[in-house]
């Protein structure tokens, strides 16, 4: 008996749609955009995170002394994540 190892397909997440173009978001990774704004200046990043009830959008922001990224909130919108990035 042999077994199959072929991996699982990858899920490609589509960047999300904000209401507003005051942000654009640019992929850094599987899953995460950052979030820039029209200067030019990195504001954050943008994370999905699968959830029991749905898709959630995770605001972060890195923390450069640690190099990690601080989690700023989880929300249901990306629109929501995205403007609290903005203060």
């Amino acid at each position: 008996m042999t077994t199959n190892t072929t991996p699982a397909p990858t899920i490609r997440w589509a960047t999300p749609v904000l209401a507003r173009a005051v942000e654009t978001l640019q992929p850094a990774g599987e899953r995460l955009w950052r979030v820039v704004d029209s200067r030019g200046t990195i504001r954050g990043h943008l994370r999905i995170v699968p959830h029991d009830l749905g898709v959630r959008y995770r605001a972060e922001r890195l923390h450069l002394p640690s190099g990690l990224f601080r989690i700023v909130g989880d929300f249901w919108s990306a629109d929501d994540a995205v403007a609290a990035l903005r203060f």
